[in-house]
């Protein structure tokens, strides 16, 4: 069985097919997203999605979140006393979601189709594929997210010459693609966008707007856990506008209540900035595909930060048009990676169709360029294969020595789009011999080689020889065997993600305890009373007796949180 998964900055989910087409498949708490959060305990207990977030309120140093803007980086997340890279902790994730579906199949599940930000690089692909391989799955396939999200759409499916749109703009990550369907071919044109960008920095604004109204409160000096809470009340107030024109923050900060009150047009004039850096990315797919924007047939909008009122109203001024929003934005992804699974595994039920890609980065080398006789400027960066260039696809540019007697070159394996060598992503180096000859006598045909799985192979041949050297690159020191991955695994293993069984109950009771940290006076007092009732039924032992107070426990809650 194959699934598809979408490992989002916020929230993950995944997916399979059926013959009536997609399915999500819910997690161990019935839900169809899966926070994209991870928390350990004391005894060293990992805690994935809902519980995860909870706990990460009452206990911030043991919770880590957002860690997919830094898949690649090497960084550490510390929980506790351990640390982990953003892939570990995706890979926690992961295996939540194969757990999850391996349930409700009711059959293994070894292999899954993962999506990513189509602006992603190789280092960030390579980190994901690696995530999937700890979490214990097979991952023959990365497809981009916006190329998710059209298939998911059925683009594929449309009649005549069309040109599509995807406007993604999730937790962490924005990407804007170009695609043009010819037939029952799929073509990506175009890709841009910001893997520092997402609905998380819609969010920071009100946290900004917070802190003006209240500037006796120094976020420099404030403990992790109030700032969590000040961080979520600001989240529930930013969904609060899909339902009104205003929409209220309210934070509590030791025994005291603070709200702040906030009108769409003034939250929306606070986030013109953000707004800004987004048109950036849409005028360069546009211009890379050299496509007008009344070229344009149809936008489609993908990634939950779509849901903001804010968001629907600028893609509508900036593309004349109104987005078509059909498919729940938070979901559309995973549905188009269980497709693209199905396509893999050529079931019948799905239509035939060619799916093409685009490199998101140039790929390219470091040259010595000689602007005028005898003037020469080194650390230039000499593109092979575009940006945007459809994949697969082979390039070879031939490259001289630059010295008299030069016995050796080097070719630098470069990622990035400036002129200067230094400013972009080095993925690694090859050095060949070449034979002893004045400058420009000897010359080596670099060819680089890119294909649909994100992986790069380089060629260099010396001309007048023919000796030849190839190379498979990924991240520069980031690249994993496969021992070293199953040793990672192995040592990753012992660390159990909390029990399906138990889990509700104890989301439940760390719920009941945040909302009891966040009130204050008679209502704390009814939270109490109902905690401590619900934490006699867990230590009866009694299946009858825990089921009736769950749902009496949970119905209290709810009622709690609409009052």
């Amino acid at each position: 069985m194959i699934i598809g998964i979408d490992l989002g900055t916020t929230n993950s989910l995944a997916a399979y097919f059926t013959e009536e087409g997609p399915k999500l498949i819910p997690n161990r708490l019935g839900r169809r997203l899966t926070p994209s959060v991870v928390s350990m305990d004391e005894e060293e207990q990992i805690y994935v999605g809902d519980l995860a977030v909870e706990r990460g309120l009452l206990y911030p140093g043991s919770t880590a979140s957002v860690f997919k803007r830094d898949m690649g980086s090497g960084r550490k997340f510390q929980l506790l006393h351990k640390s982990f890279t953003a892939e570990e902790l995706s890979s926690f994730v992961l295996r939540s979601l194969k757990e999850d579906a391996e349930t409700f199949l009711g059959e293994p599940v070894e292999e899954a189709v993962i999506s990513v930000p189509a602006y992603f690089n190789d280092e960030r692909r390579r980190a994901t594929k690696r995530a999937g391989e700890l979490a214990g799955l097979k991952v023959e396939r990365i497809i981009s997210e916006p190329t998710a999200a059209a298939i998911a759409y059925g683009l594929y499916q449309s009649q005549g010459h069309m040109r599509f749109l995807v406007f993604d703009l999730g937790g962490g990550t924005f990407d804007v693609s170009v695609l043009e369907r010819i037939d029952s071919i799929l073509e990506v044109r175009a890709v841009a966008g910001d893997n520092f960008l997402g609905g998380e920095d819609f969010t920071v604004v009100l946290e900004e707007m917070f802190f003006e109204k209240y500037p006796q409160f120094d976020r420099l000096t404030m403990d992790t856990k109030t700032l969590r809470h000040i961080h979520k009340q600001a989240d529930l107030c930013k969904m609060g506008f899909s339902e009104d024109k205003k929409s209220v923050m309210e934070c509590k900060i030791g025994e005291e209540l603070y709200a702040l009150t906030v009108d769409l047009s003034e939250y929306e004039k606070a986030c013109e900035e953000l707004l800004d850096k987004i048109r950036q990315p849409v005028r360069r797919s546009l211009s890379d595909a050299h496509i007008r924007l009344s070229d344009i047939d149809k936008v489609v909008l993908v990634g939950g930060a779509t849901k903001s009122p804010v968001i629907r109203r600028f893609v509508s001024k900036l593309f004349r048009a109104i987005p078509d929003t059909n498919i729940n934005p938070d979901e559309a992804v995973a549905l188009g990676a269980a497709i693209q699974g199905a396509m893999k595994e050529r079931r019948d039920a799905i239509k035939e169709v060619i799916l093409t890609d685009v490199c998101p980065f140039t790929l390219g080398t470091e040259v010595v360029r000689e602007w005028e006789k005898g003037i020469f400027e080194n650390g230039i960066f000499c593109p092979i294969i575009e940006r945007n260039t459809i994949i697969p696809a082979s390039r070879t540019e031939r490259l001289y020595t630059a010295h008299d007697g030069q016995t050796k070159i080097r070719v630098n394996v470069l990622q990035g789009e400036s002129r200067f060598a230094r400013n972009n992503l080095s993925l690694g180096e090859m050095t060949i011999e070449v034979p002893k000859a004045p400058a420009g006598d000897e010359a080596v045909d670099v060819t680089y080689t890119y294909d649909i799985n994100s992986i790069l192979e380089v060629e260099v041949k010396v001309v007048s020889t023919g000796k030849q050297l190839k190379q498979v690159f990924g991240g520069k020191d980031l690249d994993m065997t496969p021992e070293e991955i199953a040793e990672r695994f192995n040592t990753l293993s012992y660390l159990k993600i909390h029990p399906r069984d138990r889990e509700e109950n104890k989301y439940l009771l760390l719920l009941g305890e945040r909302m009891y940290e966040e009130s204050i006076g008679d209502k704390r007092q009814l939270i109490e009373g109902e905690l401590h009732k619900y934490e006699q039924a867990l230590n009866s032992y009694e299946p009858g007796e825990i089921e009736r107070a769950k749902e009496a426990f949970r119905e209290f809650l709810k009622e709690l949180e609409e009052f």
